[in-house]
């Protein structure tokens, strides 16, 4: 692209340079013209000899070639010059219409121009070495300025180029990577799935290895399917559609719904999970934002799951995290703070974790990226999570737990809605762990 423009700023010059030399060619000639004529009309007006040089005229340029007169019979002969060096005088050099013509004399060229005088004809001529040294110097400078500014133009173009080229490059590079991640997340549990079937095919078995077999395969079509399923919606969330309408939402309640609904995962893990609030007064609610209400319930899905699959863990956090959570239950466990303060509201999801080193952070929220392979999963949740955070206006902080694990938590700016109460829909009220992207830190 930088050569191609290079290319086009090259024709353009290179057009401006011929039509600039032309229209100033054009205009030198016509001084040079223009004092012809006004020398011969003073010299068929004064009646000024011809023996003499050219007589001054003060419109002349100084330094400008003097102008030389030629007498002339009709035949074409010359009676007589007004300098014993001006150059023969060819017939054929010059016109009887009156209009001036360029001939060459001698070694030089030069601009002729005649003048009836009774039965003769007076030429007046004046040498255009000036102008054509005018044009060369002109053009010599024109091939100089020409490739510095082409160059210019080239890395200047080149460079523009590829700034503006960086992020389709990124965008390639990373299409490239999820392509590869999601091909790699798809052929585990479809390769499960083959050795699972062939195996059961290969020879007899009883019911109770056949029940075994087909437990695994549906374990692994299920995780087939919740990846199918997040790469969907990554996917219609990068294609930008119209996204759902916003409503208003109260997260308190979204939260207490979402910790019902993970109530069983939590227990069956023997993790105590627990909801509270913080500056939130009053009976009315006060932990509203306007957020499409599934998106929302996603995102804290999400972060719950991420936190009850890591809360059990024994914590590898730093220094200031292990005397933080001497102090904490020894128990794991989870806690969803929904709190206000000001014209801010946010949701915390913290738990008793290992938490996530700092030099993890960074690219925590990138699709298929994992913090610790020792979990199964997909890596999709928190990019799905990133992208509702993103699209709903609210801002993440990443940082450790008082319970010695991790936090993540979620800003927005708070809707006042007075008097409202949100109901929650259908798919929020749906079984332990079923209606959420699951995915793992």
């Amino acid at each position: 692209m930088a050569a191609f423009a290079t290319l086009i700023i090259a024709l353009v010059y290179a057009t401006a340079v011929v039509l600039f030399n032309v229209i100033d060619g054009g205009h030198l000639v016509a001084e040079v013209d223009a004092q012809l004529r006004d020398n011969l009309e003073d010299a068929v007006r004064h009646g000024i000899a011809i023996e003499t040089e050219a007589p001054d005229n003060d419109d002349k340029d100084v330094g400008s070639p003097p102008i030389l007169f030629w007498k002339v019979t009709p035949s074409g002969r010359v009676l007589q010059s007004s300098s014993p060096s001006a150059p023969p005088l060819p017939p054929a050099a010059w016109s009887r219409s009156g209009r001036p013509v360029s001939a060459r004399l001698g070694a030089a060229t030069f601009r002729l121009r005649a003048e009836r005088i009774g039965g003769q004809w007076l030429v007046a001529g004046q040498s255009l070495d000036d102008t054509q040294r005018v044009q060369r110097v002109l053009l010599a400078g024109e091939l100089v300025v020409g490739p510095v500014l082409l160059a210019a133009t080239f890395l200047g173009t080149l460079v523009v180029g590829l700034r503006a080229s960086a992020p389709v490059e990124q965008a390639r590079r990373h299409q490239l990577e999820f392509t590869a991640d999601a091909s790699h997340e798809l052929r585990t549990p479809l390769s499960v799935i083959e050795a699972e079937t062939a195996l059961a095919l290969s020879s007899p078995r009883d019911a109770a290895q056949y029940r075994t077999a087909l437990q695994r395969v549906a374990r692994e079509s299920q995780r087939l399917h919740k990846i199918v399923d997040d790469l969907l919606w990554l996917a219609r969330f990068d294609s930008k559609p119209e996204n759902p309408a916003n409503e208003p939402v109260d997260l308190l309640t979204i939260a207490e719904v979402c910790a019902d609904r993970f109530t069983a995962v939590a227990q069956s893990r023997g993790i105590s999970l627990s909801v509270r609030s913080e500056g939130l007064a009053g009976t009315e609610p006060q932990a509203w934002i306007t957020a499409p209400p599934e998106w929302v319930d996603r995102l804290t899905g999400v972060l719950v799951d991420n936190a009850c699959r890591y809360a059990g863990k024994a914590g590898t956090g730093s220094a200031s995290q292990a005397a933080q959570a001497a102090a904490a239950p020894a128990a794991p466990a989870v806690q969803i703070v929904v709190g206000a303060q000001g014209n801010r509201v946010t949701l915390t999801v913290e738990d008793t974790g290992p938490g996530i080193p700092e030099e993890e952070r960074p690219r925590l929220f990138d699709r298929f990226y994992r913090v610790t392979s020792s979990e199964a999963g997909s890596g999709l949740g928190l990019a799905i999570a990133d992208a509702v955070v993103r699209s709903t206006g609210g801002r993440w902080r990443v940082d450790d737990s008082p319970l010695g694990g991790a936090r993540m938590q979620v800003t927005w700016h708070r809707s006042g809605q007075p008097g409202m109460t949100w109901r929650p829909p259908p798919w929020a009220r749906s079984t332990a762990g079923q209606g959420a992207a699951v995915s793992e830190k």
